[in-house]
């Protein structure tokens, strides 16, 4: 990737080297991690080292009259105003400029904006975010519609405590993953995986660990939006899949009607609480519905946040015969591995590059019982 902000900017602190010189670094390490669990090789997946980015966030700069795009420094000391960024998707690359233009171009829009936030699809549906230190009245809603129409996107409005939706809170993404097609609603301010080319390998690659499985039924923490949940639940008798934030667990509802997908049960619950409930140790109202006993769990998927299992969860899908660890922290996950392979031996590992010209690493683990 060329940037004319490279070595300025902080969105990327990886670019004095070539692309594959920094993928078999990040193998390397990641490989130095696994070793003393007798892993020898991983598979690695990548992608494009630009326009892979399908959400950014950029502050907004004023000076003189006028604003601009901004990012931190690398050297953490201030922000620098940029004038591109080729690391987001062509939809949001494309829009950049010529929407910034038009707000300078309005005193309405540009007056106390604060930041811009970005999400696009892969076929070109995007929503903008523009976030204000100003209560937002009739006069921004009809110029900011405005810029809805002439550039065919969606934007959402916000101020302390206030939101305003012009059109729609959502933007609508087909992947096409195990050769078929899927479709997903992204929300506003819901969690959703940024590089969606990698984010169809990470998927295919869980679905190549669950198609050696075919048997059972498969329980899912941290199941988002039900990223990987509505693909997988192709190859199990039935799927319960958790996840703690309210919003997440509507959107996975909505996706799973969106792609006819009938054998899913999403339930607001945390890791934690999941825990609790599939022990006995806890009745839950939202589960009054649901016969736990009924469920023969051959498999889990967890992905969860940076700190990674409590030690609890850990426990608890040690008595599951397979395991599927997605971890955005590769230090997390080898603590978590160092009590799964107690139970559990590694059958298979793979990176993904999710994040080029940044440190960041992606990781799958499979475990079966051993």
């Amino acid at each position: 990737m060329k940037c004319k902000h490279f070595g300025e900017c902080g969105s990327c602190s990886i670019y004095g080297i070539n692309y594959q010189d920094e993928l078999e670094d990040k193998k390397r390490r990641v490989l130095s991690l696994l070793s003393p669990f007798g892993v020898e090789e991983l598979e690695l997946f990548s992608g494009d080292d630009s326009h892979y980015r399908a959400r950014a966030e950029f502050r907004i700069w004023h000076h003189n009259g006028r604003v601009d795009y901004a990012m931190g420094r690398l050297n953490r000391k201030g922000i620098i105003t940029i004038e591109e960024c080729p690391k987001v998707i062509l939809p949001i690359y494309n829009l950049l400029s010529p929407l910034l233009s038009k707000i300078n171009s309005s005193k309405i829009l540009k007056e106390k904006l604060f930041s811009i936030e970005f999400l696009s699809s892969t076929i070109g549906d995007i929503l903008v975010t523009m976030i204000y230190h100003k209560r937002l009245d009739d006069v921004w809603i009809d110029e900011a519609k405005e810029l809805e129409e002439k550039f065919n996107i969606s934007i959402i409005g916000r101020s302390r405590k206030q939101k305003v939706i012009l059109s729609r809170d959502f933007i609508t993404e087909k992947l096409f993953i195990d050769n078929r097609e899927y479709i997903y609603r992204h929300y506003e301010g819901g969690f959703t995986q940024p590089n969606p080319a990698i984010n169809i390998k990470m998927i295919n690659w869980a679905i190549e660990q669950a198609k050696g499985i075919s048997y059972g039924d498969f329980l899912e923490s941290y199941c988002g939006l039900g990223n990987f949940t509505i693909p997988l639940s192709r190859y199990f008798n039935r799927v319960l899949a958790t996840e703690i934030n309210k919003r997440s667990i509507q959107s996975a509802k909505e996706n799973a009607i969106l792609n006819n997908i009938t054998n899913i049960e999403f339930i607001r619950l945390s890791s934690e609480e999941m825990t609790e409930a599939l022990r006995g140790k806890r009745e839950f109202r939202r589960l009054k519905d649901i016969d736990l006993n009924s469920y023969n769990f051959s498999t889990v998927l967890i992905d969860p946040p940076r700190a990674g299992l409590d030690s609890a969860t850990i426990k608890l899908i040690s008595n599951i015969d397979n395991i599927i660890y997605i971890s955005c922290n590769p230090y997390s996950l080898i603590r978590d591995l160092k009590l799964l392979t107690k139970t559990h031996e590694i059958k298979s590992c793979a990176i993904f590059d999710q994040f080029p010209h940044t440190p960041h690493i992606e990781c799958g683990v499979s475990l079966t019982y051993s």
